[in-house]
């Protein structure tokens, strides 16, 4: 059995009885489950405050299970940045840990490749996905499949459906990227990946309660901060929850693809199963992938 270690680095957890459901969940699929000390801390928003959770990353890391598996995202790493231990991560990781969350845990992973090129994995979290009622669909079978896989060492691509007009591609790179709010709030920082790092690579992109014109303005600060265009390619994931106004005049995330697709050579590609939703793929940080479609068929393979 694999050992997961829950952890909470950013937001309060609400419902406890939520979290326990998950653990639970995660061991019938064969984890070896474990609930940090301070998972279940509170501090107004955060889970418990900024020195119960910078002890609990360091713990984790310590610990060097297989999975740290977040709780939740929401809000609360940024605080820690320039605090955490990035070689006690590194060597957690290098000794086969996974760091595995999204949302917030973009910035746990552009900061740990920055720092030390250790890689990160970019995947479900705890309450996101293993914590859903039955009747709103339980467990995802391709998330948690996905995350077994990883975990056992064996997931080594993974493939989604696009759009036509791209059959034929091929790109090889950096495979990187996460919440595009948490990529755009480090750009400039030490926190962010070196060009050097990142350029000629695969980006993929995703948020939550974001409307398409606020999506559009992040992904141009992205190129015009000379980040997206040095892409191979930006591959896009889903963007929810959030409502149309008055003043969109219909305006939707179609209309910010076809902007990005005449504005810059890199191709952009819909349909990555990543952001805040039940079906989600697990995909590493950092490592070298290529990315090849036939039709309309995309497979990007890291394990070669």
């Amino acid at each position: 059995m694999s050992a997961l270690v829950l952890f909470s680095p950013s937001g309060v957890v609400l419902r406890p009885p939520l979290l326990r459901l998950a653990a639970r969940r995660l061991g019938a699929l064969g984890f070896e489950v474990t609930l940090d000390e301070a998972a279940l801390a509170r501090e107004r928003r955060f889970a418990g405050d900024d020195d119960t959770r910078l002890a609990a990353i360091h713990r984790v890391a310590a610990a060097a299970p297989r999975v740290a598996m977040a709780t939740r995202g929401g809000y609360g790493l940024t605080r820690l940045l320039d605090r955490i231990g990035w070689r006690r991560l590194a060597r957690s990781a290098e000794s086969g840990t996974m760091w595995l969350g999204h949302s917030d845990l973009t910035a746990l992973h552009c900061a740990l490749y920055a720092h030390t090129g250790a890689p990160g994995w970019a995947g479900p979290m705890a309450l996101d996905q293993f914590a859903r009622a039955e009747d709103e669909g339980g467990v995802d079978e391709v998330t948690a499949g996905c995350l077994g896989e990883a975990a056992r060492g064996e997931l080594e691509a993974i493939g989604f459906r696009t759009e036509a007009g791209f059959d034929g591609l091929v790109r090889r790179g950096p495979l990187w990227g996460g919440n595009l709010a948490m990529l755009c709030s480090l750009l400039g920082t030490r926190h962010f990946p070196r060009p050097e790092q990142v350029k000629g690579g695969l980006l993929y992109v995703e948020d939550v309660n974001e409307p398409p014109f606020r999506v559009e303005r992040r992904l141009l600060q992205l190129a015009q901060a000379g980040v997206l265009g040095t892409q191979r390619a930006l591959l896009l994931g889903h963007f929810t929850r959030w409502k149309p106004t008055p003043a969109d005049r219909g305006y939707r995330l179609r209309d910010v693809v076809a902007h990005l697709r005449a504005t810059t050579r890199v191709p952009v590609l819909t349909g990555l199963p990543v952001g805040h939703v039940p079906t989600l793929v697990t995909l590493p940080f950092g490592r070298r992938a290529e990315l090849a479609v036939a039709e309309r068929e995309v497979f990007v393979a890291w394990g070669h």
